[in-house]
């Protein structure tokens, strides 16, 4: 017959469906490697302000993100599991590229 209406429930951005109910994903530094990331490139003019629609650019604040996420790197040496660097190593290059680029 018909979809029950748990089936067909959509979550906000950034939530997922667990149990039926929508939460935020596990905290993992998996998460917080991409969620720096997600800030970062909204600072470089990337991504959408969710509220206007529109895209602006804060230099500063991205720099500051990505010696964040430098700190974290040289913080974690040897605590990392191999995922995880290789996420970290690409991440930083990524954005290293984007800030030079955004900032000549």
């Amino acid at each position: 017959m018909g979809e029950s209406n748990d089936c067909k429930k959509k979550c906000p951005e950034g939530t997922i469906l667990k149990d039926g109910k929508c939460v935020l994903p596990e905290v993992t530094f998996t998460t917080l490697i991409m969620s720096l990331n997600t800030s970062a490139l909204f600072h470089l003019g990337e991504i959408d302000d969710p509220v206007t629609g529109e895209k602006s650019k804060d230099l500063m604040l991205a720099k500051h993100t990505i010696d964040t996420l430098n700190l974290l790197q040289k913080k974690t040496e040897g605590n990392l599991n191999e995922e995880e660097m290789e996420l970290l190593d690409k991440i930083l290059y990524d954005l290293k590229l984007r800030y030079v680029k955004e900032s000549s």
